[in-house]
């Protein structure tokens, strides 16, 4: 049994007489491991935050900014503006209990307006990270129609001690996007003087400023331009915000002005953006879709803020602690043609590099090369296969590997024996259409029959052919969603989305040994809802090795590391160094094998082999590691790329060089100022070292390749608790490589 706390406040009491002068502001103080929230209350005011206070980090929050927002049809904003704050409902919303759950981690407040409308904030958390969600009840005798709520809301506030002039200066918005092949581009611009909040004097209006800079997804690709996951940061407040919408549909995320501060604004899909709006009758009720919010006091604390919340609400699986590594046969390889003449020499050459899975990816239920719009029913091909699928699968596990397949579960080819034999109801629909994009209908997986199908497709081929690893493709964006049995288009969406993921929540529990792959189009749908159930994410559909550094390098700020599926695709006719830069893009993450291996000579596999060794070695430090980025999160272009995993006991920290010349670059790394460091390449071994230069008084490496460019290296930084202020670099031996599993 949990241990609560309940108390109690009178909730009419607000309502009842007109408070005289300034009502006592009531303070409740909620601690956890790593983190404490102190909120307030009055007769006047509704729940806000006070203060934060996160190891040495100390936070005050002087503007009382509700903590939930709501908007309904007949109930819209205090002062017009299309922002989610500044609601008629927010401001009436007042505190009547709060519970306390230790177990959980977790606090909930009721709160509730005069006129029967009751929200509650549920907030559960630890060590700078929390997950927030909100749920609307109408305890009123009328309808409700529902246009917004948020999932949270709250000010920046300021480090304690500091007073700020102008609230949003100094404050820089550090935001992401993704295209397909372009994933995880990053950039930052300060709110001032950036375009985004300009100065207007609205002191001199008694109003607030009525803009915001927002973001959002509108359709099926939750992360397929504007990411979910964007960051604040304030070096003179010491102080960052990190914070995702953990959603595997449309979102949105505002950041504005408000009173004496700024703001940030977490929900899901909304009725101005995303065609989204919830009727409530008596009794009925709405539960928002998960945010969560991390602080530090820089974007490298947030980062790891954010990565121990995402571990603690990740779905439990043996894969979590031991990631497999994975050869999959399509990226600069098969590219979904695959056949049994193609497939058993791949198979030989992965086993013999020390792949522990492999996957047969698209293809392999179709006869003809061109299958786009006829997949659905997901049955081998007689073609590619002549003697059988299972030839291959034996295949696999003959050479001590898992096999895997590729399904694109969630649509159905418009020339698919599946897209008649299922009924209408079964499919996304607008205005007794079914929605259709590139040769594709989409499932709505509210419908049994459509789930019926699923589980009948992935249970047979599991049973057929001890299938242990499937890669999930998603490679349509179906639109705003559906307006069958649905009260909205983006209701109907809301509820498919939910659907997907109670589908495969219900596929774990009937075959828990499974490993799940992500995959839309690259990453297109790399959200914090599927990544909380799936084991691996496939980064990027990026075919040119040169183009791939930035989104490997990028890739922790939207996910695990060890989710973090870079793929490395070496091929023959590569140099050496042009090998090493592809497998350290997948040392990076997630080692994600692919490429001709079969073609390979002996020098080529050793390297490869090398690469995957190492990738065994790191294991135990990817499955705790936290990210850093020595030299900013990577622009598209940039010349050198890095990125860091950070563990107690040493950093894994990766570097590419894509440019001319022979100067180096300068890397921060300034939690490890002030000690003596031990700089190890640990790959690639075989070839020339890069000269490294360790400066512990301003902890800063100095790196600079000592060979023809495109070239990469994987290096483990070891620090000392002893001072110093150089390192002599060296290449391990094997047996000086971290124990790996």
């Amino acid at each position: 049994m949990s241990e609560t706390a309940i108390t109690e406040f009178d909730p009419f009491a607000p309502f009842s007489r007109t408070p005289v002068g300034v009502p006592a502001v009531e303070r409740i103080d909620w601690t956890v491991e790593g983190l404490c929230l102190t909120f307030g209350h009055s007769l006047a005011s509704p729940l806000h935050l006070l203060g934060l206070v996160s190891g040495s980090l100390s936070v005050e929050f002087p503007a009382a900014l509700p903590l939930v927002e709501v908007l309904a049809a007949g109930r819209g904003h205090i002062l017009a503006n299309s922002r989610l704050v500044q609601t008629s409902i927010g401001t009436e919303l007042r505190y009547v209990s709060h519970e306390v759950d230790k177990e959980s981690s977790s606090i909930s407040f009721l709160l509730a307006t005069a006129d029967g409308l009751r929200a509650r904030l549920c907030i559960a958390g630890q060590d700078g990270a929390f997950r927030s969600s909100v749920t609307v009840e109408n305890t009123s005798k009328y309808d409700i129609l529902l246009t917004s709520v948020t999932s949270w809301v709250s000010p920046f506030g300021t480090a304690s001690g500091i007073h700020a002039a102008d609230p949003a200066g100094g404050w820089v918005l550090v935001e992401g996007f993704s295209d397909w092949l372009g994933e995880g581009r990053w950039r930052e611009n300060v709110l001032r003087g950036g375009g985004f909040l300009p100065e207007l004097s609205q002191d001199l209006t008694g109003h607030t400023p009525r803009s915001a800079v927002v973001r959002i997804a509108t359709g099926t690709w939750s992360t397929g331009g504007h990411l979910p996951v964007a960051a604040v940061r304030s070096e003179a407040h010491g102080l960052a915000w990190l914070w995702e919408v953990a959603h595997n549909g449309p979102w949105r995320w505002e950041v504005g002005e408000h009173h004496g501060d700024c703001y940030l604004a977490l929900s899901g899909p909304t009725d101005r953006d995303h065609q989204w709006s919830q009727p409530l009758a008596p009794g009925g009720s709405f539960t928002t879709v998960p945010a969560v919010i991390a602080v530090g006091k820089d974007l490298t604390e947030a980062a790891a803020a954010l990565t121990g919340a995402r571990r603690r609400t990740r779905r439990p699986h043996a894969d979590n602690a031991r990631p497999s590594i994975v050869f999959n046969d399509y990226m600069n390889t098969l590219n979904g043609d695959p056949s049994t003449e193609k497939l058993l020499p791949l198979i030989d050459a992965a086993a013999s590099v020390g792949a522990e899975t492999f996957c047969i990816d698209a293809g392999w239920y179709s006869n003809s090369p061109d299958w786009w719009d006829s997949v659905g029913d997901w049955v081998p091909s007689t073609t590619r296969f002549p003697r059988g699928l299972g030839e291959v699968v034996a295949a696999i596990r003959s050479r001590g590997m898992t096999p895997g397949l590729w399904l694109e579960p969630e649509v159905v080819g418009v020339n698919s024996p599946v897209a008649r034999t299922l009924p209408e109801e079964a499919f996304l629909q607008r205005g007794g259409f079914r929605v259709e994009e590139q040769g594709r209908y989409h499932l709505d997986l509210r419908h049994s029959a459509a789930r019926t199908h699923l589980d009948e497709v992935v249970d047979r081929l599991v049973a057929e052919f001890s299938i242990g690893f499937f890669k999930f493709d998603y490679n349509i964006d179906a639109g705003p969603g559906t307006d069958h049995a649905a009260d909205s288009v983006g209701a109907g969406l809301l509820g498919h989305n939910r659907a997907h993921l109670e589908w495969i929540d219900a596929l774990l529990d009937r075959h828990p040994a499974l490993v799940l792959e992500n995959c839309s189009s690259g990453g297109m749908r790399t959200d914090g809802a599927l990544m909380a159930r799936m084991h691996l994410q496939s980064t990027s559909d990026q075919q040119d090795p040169w183009r791939y550094p930035p989104i490997a390098a990028s890739a922790p700020m939207s996910m695990l590391p060890e989710a973090a599926a870079n793929w490395a695709y070496p091929q023959p006719e590569m140099t050496a160094e042009q090998s090493a830069f592809t497998l350290v893009t997948g040392l990076a993450g997630r080692f994600y094998l692919s490429g001709y291996l079969n073609r390979m000579d002996a020098a080529q596999l050793r390297l490869v082999r090398d690469a995957v060794y190492t990738a065994r070695c790191l294991r135990p430090n990817l499955v705790q590691a936290t990210p850093s980025w020595p030299l900013g999160l990577a622009g598209w272009d940039d010349r050198w790329v890095a990125s860091a995993l950070h563990t107690p006991d040493r950093v894994v920290l990766s570097v590419w060089d894509r440019g001319e010349g022979t100067d180096g670059t300068v890397l921060r790394l300034p939690a490890l100022a002030g000690r003596s460091l031990d700089v190890t390449t640990v790959f690639p071994r075989s070839l020339p070292a890069w000269e490294t230069r360790w400066n512990a008084d301003t902890g800063t490496l100095t790196v600079r390749s000592t060979v023809e460019s495109p070239t990469a290296r994987t290096f483990i930084l070891t620090p000392s608790a002893q001072p110093g202020a150089s390192t002599i670099h060296h290449q391990p031996s094997p047996s000086t490589l971290p124990e790996g599993n």
